[in-house]
């Protein structure tokens, strides 16, 4: 028996059901951080190895999120959804009994592929079922609270399995998750495709945009071990732009092609899209810097480390429930503009750690503040980056705003990680004894440079996205008017 969407209750539940997938996905590019420790001890990984752990699981993500939200339009919305899933619980029961390096690396990275298929699929369905105005608003407000809440409380979430359980719950936690939305899919969620005159299959483009991304993610992820200006550094990072010019030469010529090249005419895509980029940069480098700066500087433990991103979880969680009420009444423009100010702010504080620090005085307001920017980012930006598209181009459009911020994510990461390193080397180097002062010289200048990072975010948003698309958009749903969402 088909679902039924049409009472607010089951819309709810389908929401709720996707939410929670979104969820998973994101907590599980962080979850394991706090368990690397652990994992190194226990299969004998080494250090230098230890951080594929977490690459594989982001390289297979980041590669494939694009192929992912394609399918996802051909093959059928809630068939990929299914799919994916399945193939990330899966991965994750396999990772959990892992024996040895090699076989744990493999898992996070067949984790990460089917996150690749089922979270594009997750925001595509979510764009068919809610149409686009007020209603979409509130059901992205929370998609977003949730996505954006999930890396840290995915710190928080591996510190206390770890903890209490051990290494292995990391990744057997999604497995009774997974089997819940596997079983629930299907009487919550309708079945959608983007129309079988569309059907015929793009593969050149495929593999070349696939390589393309995961070399790409590759390269940034390895480039402060390999070097930045090393030869190997620079052929990968040649390698990725030719499959990627590649692929765009096989979309102008193909009839039927992976990733129609009009769909870039959409200024507030294009607009989101770079700005999902820079927000990617922001996020994921802040997470970092800020579980190093509590471990290594004001010793925290991994369990109280955790902890500590409760005040951030919740003020994301606030803001981006305020977000939809506010995209309504002001447009998601200068929404997206305001909350990046925010995220600004909040890394120019943090950037004002001390070495004698404590999480009262140096992490609790830049948190809350960088939380209030993040929720109150993420749902214009998602918003903006699916305005104007037509349902035919829900997974495309959702592939391309997550791949966006995967790759904003590991530059963002790459780039600072480096900065953080290179001003801890140096602040050694001039004659600095104490180690707890050299490291934050590094993390002060590092989350510096991810708050210029938002600023040009709020540069791009007003120059790139429409204003003309967030008015317009914003007294849509002010008038209750929305488009019939494709089932």
């Amino acid at each position: 028996m088909p679902a039924d969407l049409t009472t607010p209750r089951a819309r709810n539940l389908a929401l709720a059901l996707l939410a929670l997938t979104q969820f998973v996905v994101v907590i599980d590019a962080s979850i394991v951080n706090v368990a690397l420790p652990s994992i190194g001890t226990a299969l004998g990984i080494s250090q230098d190895h230890l951080s594929w752990v977490v690459n594989a699981y982001v390289l297979a993500f980041g590669g494939f999120l694009l192929l992912g939200g394609r399918l996802a339009d051909f093959l059928g919305r809630r068939r990929m959804f299914v799919a994916g899933i399945a193939l990330f619980t899966i991965a994750s029961l396999l990772g959990g009994f892992a024996q040895n390096e090699t076989w744990l690396i493999a898992a996070r990275a067949l984790q990460g592929l089917g996150a690749a298929i089922a979270s594009p699929a997750a925001l595509s369905i979510v764009t068919t079922t809610f149409g686009e105005g007020s209603e979409r608003n509130r059901a992205l407000a929370i998609w977003g609270a949730v996505a954006g809440a999930g890396g840290a409380a995915g710190v928080l979430l591996g510190g206390v399995l770890t903890e209490y359980l051990g290494w292995e719950w990391v990744l057997f936690v999604n497995v009774p998750i997974g089997a819940l939305i596997i079983w629930q899919a299907p009487k919550r969620l309708i079945e959608s495709t983007s129309g079988a005159q569309k059907r015929a299959f793009d593969l050149p483009g495929a593999v070349t945009v696939s390589a393309g991304l995961a070399l790409l993610v590759y390269t940034l992820v390895d480039a402060d071990k390999a070097g930045w200006t090393s030869a190997t550094t620079l052929l990968r990072g040649l390698g990725a732009l030719v499959l990627l010019a590649a692929f765009v030469v096989i979309e102008w010529r193909s009839r039927n092609p992976l990733l129609p090249l009009s769909t870039f005419s959409l200024r507030t895509l294009r607009g989101a899209n770079v700005v999902g980029l820079l927000v990617g940069m922001s996020l994921v480098s802040m997470f970092f810097l800020i579980t190093l700066y509590l471990q290594q500087v004001l010793g925290f433990s991994a369990l109280a480390a955790g902890f500590a991103y409760l005040p951030l979880s919740v003020s994301i969680i606030v803001a981006a429930t305020a977000a939809s009420t506010l995209v309504t009444r002001l447009g998601f423009k200068p929404v997206l503009m305001a909350g990046l100010a925010f995220v600004a702010l909040g890394l120019a504080w943090f950037s004002q750690v001390r070495p004698d620090g404590s999480f009262a005085v140096d992490v609790l307001g830049p948190s809350v503040l960088a939380g209030i920017g993040l929720g109150l980012s993420f749902v214009p930006m998602t918003i903006a980056a699916v305005t104007g598209t037509t349902p035919e181009q829900a997974g495309l459009a959702s592939g391309l705003i997550n791949t966006s911020q995967q790759i904003g994510g590991a530059l963002g990461l790459a780039i600072l990680a480096s900065i953080a390193n290179s001003a801890t080397t140096d602040a050694l180097t001039s004659g600095v004894r104490d180690l707890k002062i050299a490291l934050t010289d590094g993390f002060s200048d590092a989350f510096l440079v991810g708050a210029g990072f938002a600023v040009a975010g709020i540069v791009l948003a007003a120059v790139l996205i429409s204003t003309r698309d967030s008015r317009e958009h914003s007294q849509a749903a002010q008038r209750g008017e929305v488009t019939v969402p494709a089932v």
